[in-house]
Protein backbone atom coordinates (compact mmCIF):
# COMPACT_ATOMS: atom_id res chain seq x y z
CA UNK A 1 0.00 0.00 0.00
CA UNK A 2 1.53 3.54 -1.57
CA UNK A 3 0.75 6.10 0.83
CA UNK A 4 1.23 9.50 -0.50
CA UNK A 5 -0.34 13.03 -0.78
CA UNK A 6 -0.96 14.09 -3.70
CA UNK A 7 -2.81 17.67 -2.90
CA UNK A 8 -2.30 20.51 -3.60
CA UNK A 9 -1.84 22.36 -0.49
CA UNK A 10 -0.60 19.73 2.01
CA UNK A 11 -1.01 22.10 5.18
CA UNK A 12 -4.53 22.47 5.83
CA UNK A 13 -4.03 24.39 8.83
CA UNK A 14 -1.52 27.40 7.93
CA UNK A 15 -1.78 29.75 10.76
CA UNK A 16 -0.49 26.92 12.79
CA UNK A 17 2.31 26.33 10.46
CA UNK A 18 3.03 30.00 10.40
CA UNK A 19 2.67 30.49 14.40
CA UNK A 20 4.89 27.68 14.88
CA UNK A 21 7.80 29.20 12.40
CA UNK A 22 7.21 32.47 14.13
CA UNK A 23 7.56 31.14 17.49
CA UNK A 24 10.88 29.28 16.38
CA UNK A 25 11.93 32.86 14.88
CA UNK A 26 11.25 34.32 17.72
CA UNK A 27 13.00 31.77 20.32
CA UNK A 28 16.12 31.96 18.15
CA UNK A 29 16.35 35.62 18.38
CA UNK A 30 16.26 36.16 21.79
CA UNK A 31 18.84 32.96 22.26
CA UNK A 32 21.17 34.74 19.92
CA UNK A 33 20.46 38.27 21.71
CA UNK A 34 21.10 36.45 25.30
CA UNK A 35 24.48 35.23 23.99
CA UNK A 36 25.44 38.27 22.67
CA UNK A 37 24.64 40.02 25.91
CA UNK A 38 26.79 36.95 27.47
CA UNK A 39 29.86 37.57 25.19
CA UNK A 40 29.78 40.83 25.91
CA UNK A 41 29.71 40.61 29.70
CA UNK A 42 32.26 37.69 29.57
CA UNK A 43 34.65 39.91 27.59
CA UNK A 44 34.61 42.73 29.62
CA UNK A 45 35.13 40.55 32.62
CA UNK A 46 37.98 38.55 30.64
CA UNK A 47 39.24 42.22 30.32
CA UNK A 48 39.57 42.87 33.85
CA UNK A 49 40.58 40.11 34.77
CA UNK A 50 43.60 39.94 32.37
CA UNK A 51 44.71 43.95 33.83
CA UNK A 52 44.35 42.37 37.20
CA UNK A 53 46.83 39.49 36.57
CA UNK A 54 49.20 41.72 34.88
CA UNK A 55 48.96 44.16 37.75
CA UNK A 56 49.59 41.12 40.41
CA UNK A 57 52.38 39.60 38.40
CA UNK A 58 54.15 43.10 38.36
CA UNK A 59 53.37 43.24 41.82
CA UNK A 60 54.89 39.64 42.74
CA UNK A 61 57.72 40.27 40.88
CA UNK A 62 58.49 44.17 43.04
CA UNK A 63 58.21 41.93 46.42
CA UNK A 64 60.39 39.50 45.11
CA UNK A 65 62.89 42.00 44.24
CA UNK A 66 62.51 43.49 47.57
CA UNK A 67 62.53 40.40 49.23
CA UNK A 68 65.94 39.58 47.86
CA UNK A 69 67.26 43.03 48.70
CA UNK A 70 66.17 42.82 52.06
CA UNK A 71 68.18 39.10 52.47
CA UNK A 72 71.51 40.72 51.01
CA UNK A 73 71.24 43.56 52.97
CA UNK A 74 71.08 40.99 56.54
CA UNK A 75 74.23 41.31 58.46
CA UNK A 76 75.04 37.73 58.80
CA UNK A 77 77.52 38.35 61.64
CA UNK A 78 74.80 40.72 63.06
CA UNK A 79 72.10 38.04 63.40
CA UNK A 80 74.10 35.54 64.28
CA UNK A 81 74.93 37.82 67.43
CA UNK A 82 71.38 38.29 68.14
CA UNK A 83 70.62 34.27 68.27
CA UNK A 84 73.81 33.43 70.60
CA UNK A 85 72.29 36.24 72.85
CA UNK A 86 68.65 35.05 72.51
CA UNK A 87 70.11 31.76 73.39
CA UNK A 88 72.27 32.33 76.34
CA UNK A 89 69.08 34.68 77.89
CA UNK A 90 66.54 31.70 77.15
CA UNK A 91 69.47 30.09 78.95
CA UNK A 92 69.16 32.46 81.87
CA UNK A 93 65.48 32.35 81.89
CA UNK A 94 65.50 28.30 82.33
CA UNK A 95 68.18 28.57 85.05
CA UNK A 96 65.73 31.05 86.85
CA UNK A 97 62.43 28.60 86.62
CA UNK A 98 63.51 25.92 87.64
CA UNK A 99 62.67 24.59 90.90
CA UNK A 100 65.85 23.43 92.99
CA UNK A 101 63.61 22.90 95.98
CA UNK A 102 61.15 20.76 93.97
CA UNK A 103 63.55 18.45 92.59
CA UNK A 104 65.52 17.71 95.86
CA UNK A 105 61.71 17.54 97.73
CA UNK A 106 60.82 14.76 95.00
CA UNK A 107 64.31 12.76 95.62
CA UNK A 108 63.96 12.85 99.16
CA UNK A 109 60.50 10.84 98.59
CA UNK A 110 61.74 8.86 96.31
CA UNK A 111 65.47 8.47 97.76
CA UNK A 112 65.89 4.32 98.93
CA UNK A 113 67.74 4.14 102.41
CA UNK A 114 70.65 2.37 100.26
CA UNK A 115 71.32 5.12 97.92
CA UNK A 116 73.18 8.55 97.78
CA UNK A 117 73.05 11.30 95.62
CA UNK A 118 76.43 12.69 94.37
CA UNK A 119 75.85 14.87 91.66
CA UNK A 120 72.52 16.64 89.67
CA UNK A 121 72.54 18.56 86.47
CA UNK A 122 69.69 19.36 84.63
CA UNK A 123 69.48 21.15 81.10
CA UNK A 124 67.18 21.41 78.39
CA UNK A 125 67.24 18.60 75.24
CA UNK A 126 65.99 19.67 71.30
CA UNK A 127 62.50 19.27 72.71
CA UNK A 128 62.86 21.71 75.12
CA UNK A 129 62.17 19.66 77.99
CA UNK A 130 64.47 19.50 80.74
CA UNK A 131 66.62 16.21 81.23
CA UNK A 132 68.17 15.39 84.79
CA UNK A 133 71.42 13.75 84.97
CA UNK A 134 72.22 12.46 88.42
CA UNK A 135 74.70 10.82 89.60
CA UNK A 136 74.25 7.93 92.18
CA UNK A 137 75.99 5.76 94.85
CA UNK A 138 74.65 2.54 96.16
CA UNK A 139 75.65 -1.10 97.99
CA UNK A 140 73.98 -2.63 95.12
CA UNK A 141 72.22 -2.44 92.21
CA UNK A 142 68.95 -3.35 93.13
CA UNK A 143 68.61 -0.24 95.20
CA UNK A 144 69.61 1.55 91.97
CA UNK A 145 66.63 0.30 90.20
CA UNK A 146 64.68 0.60 92.99
CA UNK A 147 65.55 4.28 92.84
CA UNK A 148 65.02 4.57 88.71
CA UNK A 149 61.19 2.95 89.50
CA UNK A 150 60.24 5.03 92.28
CA UNK A 151 60.74 8.20 89.82
CA UNK A 152 59.08 6.48 87.23
CA UNK A 153 56.16 6.16 89.75
CA UNK A 154 55.90 9.16 91.72
CA UNK A 155 59.15 11.28 91.70
CA UNK A 156 57.82 13.00 88.46
CA UNK A 157 60.43 11.66 86.27
CA UNK A 158 60.12 9.40 82.52
CA UNK A 159 62.51 7.42 80.33
CA UNK A 160 64.66 6.82 83.52
CA UNK A 161 67.50 4.95 82.48
CA UNK A 162 71.49 4.00 84.01
CA UNK A 163 73.64 5.35 81.52
CA UNK A 164 77.15 4.10 82.85
CA UNK A 165 77.67 2.14 86.36
CA UNK A 166 81.04 1.08 87.94
CA UNK A 167 82.07 -0.43 90.65
CA UNK A 168 84.80 1.28 92.64
CA UNK A 169 87.30 0.35 95.34
CA UNK A 170 84.87 0.12 98.20
CA UNK A 171 82.43 -2.08 96.36
CA UNK A 172 79.99 0.36 95.91
CA UNK A 173 78.32 1.26 92.19
CA UNK A 174 78.53 4.28 91.15
CA UNK A 175 75.77 5.24 88.72
CA UNK A 176 74.97 7.99 86.06
CA UNK A 177 70.87 8.05 85.61
CA UNK A 178 69.20 10.63 83.12
CA UNK A 179 65.44 10.91 82.99
CA UNK A 180 62.89 13.68 81.04
CA UNK A 181 62.10 15.83 84.18
CA UNK A 182 58.40 16.39 84.88
CA UNK A 183 58.75 20.00 86.79
CA UNK A 184 54.98 21.05 88.69
CA UNK A 185 54.26 24.77 88.51
CA UNK A 186 57.16 26.88 90.03
CA UNK A 187 56.07 29.08 93.08
CA UNK A 188 56.83 32.41 93.20
CA UNK A 189 60.51 33.75 94.65
CA UNK A 190 61.48 29.82 93.53
CA UNK A 191 63.76 28.57 91.31
CA UNK A 192 67.11 30.23 91.71
CA UNK A 193 69.89 28.57 91.24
Amino acid sequence: MLRTNLATRPFYNERLAMLLVGLLGVAIILFTLFNIVQLATLSGRDVTLRKQAADDDTRAADLRRRAEQARLSVNREQLAKTAAAAHEANGLIDRRTFSWTDLFNRFEDTLPPGVRITGVQPRRDAQQRFVVTIDVVAREVDEVDAFMEALEQRGGFRDVLARSEQVDEEGLVATEVSGVYLPAAVPAGEGQP
